[in-house]
């Protein structure tokens, strides 16, 4: 396989017709080696449109989800951010070229060791990474320019705005399926929050998920 001819087509047949045309995000796609972030397992299918399985039933999402991530959130050089599973480094590394300083969290020991030792491979050392669940609230007391999640959750936890500074932004895939939709919370100088809806999209749940309470017959 031509590595970079497999790259350049990932990006210009499924990342550019998913309307991610920033720019910066389109050259960290060629700079971020997204095959050193693959299990070797799949390493035929580290360009292709479909989500990677790495284990505990967790997946790498696929390319143009987190190239529209990127896009959405407009990570700043100045900001720091808190992402809600690790996986494989790989969406971590993008965010961290981007970012002042990434923490992220992973719920599985054996995932959070191989993206640490994926990142480092990478030489991406503005990492800080978690052992432990966080699928309802970011572990530890800081507050972020920008929250990441993973996964999805069928309800979106209030504890991760309470977390969001003013000015800063938070992605999430919220709901059930079949309907889920990726948005984009933003928070106000003044407190106040604006939700947009930016792609319809499946995502398996994080695990521990908040969910509503659902009424039973």
């Amino acid at each position: 396989m031509n590595v970079e001819q497999a790259r350049f087509n990932m990006v210009e047949q499924q990342i550019r017709p998913w309307e991610v045309l920033d720019p910066a995000v389109l050259d960290l796609l060629f700079e971020v080696k997204r095959e050193r972030f693959v299990p070797p397992a799949h390493a035929a299918l580290a360009f292709a449109d479909m989500e990677i399985p790495l284990g505990h039933g967790e997946s790498m999402m696929q390319p143009k989800v987190e190239a529209r991530i990127l896009q959405e959130l407009t990570v700043r050089p100045e900001d720091t951010v808190y992402e809600v599973g690790t996986g494989s480094g790989y969406l971590t590394a993008l965010l961290a070229r981007r970012a002042r300083h990434v923490t992220s969290a992973e719920i599985h020991p054996d995932l959070q060791a191989t993206a640490s030792a994926n990142l480092a491979a990478a030489g991406i050392g503005n990492v800080t990474l978690l052992s432990g669940d966080s699928a309802r609230a970011p572990l530890g007391e800081s507050a972020w320019d920008v929250i990441v999640l993973t996964g999805s959750t069928p309800v979106l936890p209030p504890a991760f705005l309470d977390r969001l500074k003013p000015g800063g932004r938070l992605f999430a895939v919220v709901g059930d399926a079949p309907v889920m939709k990726a948005q984009v919370v933003q928070r106000g100088a003044d407190g106040t929050f604006g939700t947009a809806e930016v792609f319809d999209t499946l995502l398996k749940p994080l695990v521990n998920a908040l969910a509503p309470a659902r009424f039973r017959f």
